[in-house]
């Protein structure tokens, strides 16, 4: 496992699906849509019941050194961590990126330990510091609700060198402010998902990742 190849490939893909569900065949089911739909990089969080069993399973299926065109192409990663135990216990089982909805130090320093790379949750300027002085490469605003896009190119005044991921509050109608604002990656959840869970058609899921797909590359000129 490469850190700099895959927090490179974290902001190639742009677009991090945060999957939740009530079992691991589910949040499984939710990623291979997501991954057909165009998002290549999936965040399995360890609220989901069996996490660890998922990880493994598409970090089988799914190669982040296959070609980034192939369907069975994919960086799968752990999310919802809140500490190291949890953090290794993922790494182990196939993650390739852990995500944290808050700053954790001993988390980071494990995940450093291990050259994988760790988005931990940040609010605030002296967390985002903090982060940056431990070694993470991204930071993940959370909850971006908060915000709203126009807090990235504030973060950037005082701190141009941080990269900075939203999570929380990105939608299909923002998505483009975010990334103009200077967002490096966004991560999306509950809309990729919610009309998926409620009616029980996961194509849903494809036809959604398909559309944020489009608005990334439409706000980045591509």
């Amino acid at each position: 496992m490469n850190k700099l190849r895959v927090t490179q490939a974290v902001v190639d893909a742009g677009v991090v699906a945060v999957l939740r569900a009530d079992s691991a065949d589910e949040v499984a089911r939710m990623a291979r849509h997501a991954i057909k739909g165009g998002i290549k990089a999936i965040e399995i969080t360890m609220t989901v019941p069996g996490a660890l069993r998922a990880i493994e399973q598409l970090a089988a299926e799914f190669s982040s050194k296959a070609d980034p065109s192939s369907e069975q192409y994919a960086i799968v990663g752990v999310g919802t961590v809140l500490d190291p135990e949890t953090a290794r216990a993922a790494i182990l089982a196939g993650a390739e990126f852990v995500v944290a909805p808050a700053l954790n130090p001993a988390t980071i320093q494990l995940c450093n330990r291990y050259a994988v790379p760790v988005m931990p949750g940040t609010m605030t300027i002296l967390e985002i510091q903090s982060a940056l002085e431990l070694g993470v490469d991204i930071v993940k605003l959370f909850p971006g609700s908060v915000y709203g896009p126009s807090i990235v190119s504030a973060i950037k005044g005082p701190l141009p060198q941080a990269n900075v991921m939203p999570t929380g509050g990105v939608s299909l109608g923002n998505l483009s402010e975010w990334v103009k604002a200077g967002a490096i990656a966004i991560g999306i959840g509950g809309d990729l998902t919610k009309e998926a869970v409620k009616t029980g058609d996961f194509t849903h899921i494809e036809r959604q990742a398909e559309a944020y797909m489009k608005a990334y590359r439409d706000a980045k000129g591509n």
